[in-house]
């Protein structure tokens, strides 16, 4: 196990990943039902959900991506997108983030003072959920990258799994054994980012 700042210096996007893991299916159900239970929530809505793909069923996710990508980008043009799909689909598993609306509408309701905020505090607790996943997934030795292709993707994935529908789709996490470094990464000065007054 790493430390926390060397996993979040090596948390990086993996684009190259293979289906091998070395780490079995209840220990990454247990690190993704950690984070979910753990994250935090404006109001401590746990507003966040997840859906997880391991095998076959990540497999099948991919697949059912590259076919809404071909109906809509032209053939001559597919090849780049055909080869980017297939290497997710080259990994072992894909962690779906959602965010239950009507936990949103509910808290809408229930706050109106901060009405207009709620729907920006959920995207921001799922935020934090994909990054805690992402850093646990690193801490395990295993590559992953964020995606969104979402809200192409939404009709059929909320059909094939039985997705209740008030849960939005946010973001895709494929993941797996890394089989290649990713490019590195470079940096803008802190010292135009960051103010320190005291």
């Amino acid at each position: 196990m790493k430390g926390l700042k060397d996993s979040i210096k090596d948390r990086r996007s993996f684009y190259a990943i293979g289906k091998g893991t070395g780490v079995r299916d209840d220990e990454i159900t247990e690190m993704l039902r950690y984070a979910l239970l753990h994250n935090p929530s404006a109001f401590n809505s746990q507003s966040g959900r997840l859906l997880v793909l391991l095998g076959d069923e990540h497999d099948r996710l991919w697949r059912i991506t590259k076919e809404t990508l071909r109906a809509i980008i032209p053939p001559e043009k597919f090849t780049p997108t055909d080869e980017k799909i297939d290497s997710f689909k080259n990994g072992y598993g894909t962690v779906l983030f959602f965010e239950d609306q009507d936990t949103v509408r509910n808290l809408e309701q229930k706050f109106p003072t901060y009405a207009q905020n709620f729907a920006g505090w959920s995207l921001q607790s799922s935020g934090m959920l994909q990054y805690e996943v992402w850093m646990l997934l690193e801490d395990a030795g295993l590559g992953a990258s964020l995606q969104h292709y979402n809200p192409l993707i939404d009709k059929s994935v909320k059909s094939k799994w039985d997705i209740p529908e008030q849960w939005k789709l946010i973001a895709e996490m494929p993941f797996g054994a890394p089989t290649a470094e990713p490019e590195p990464k470079s940096f803008l000065p802190l010292e135009d980012r960051i103010r320190i007054f005291k």
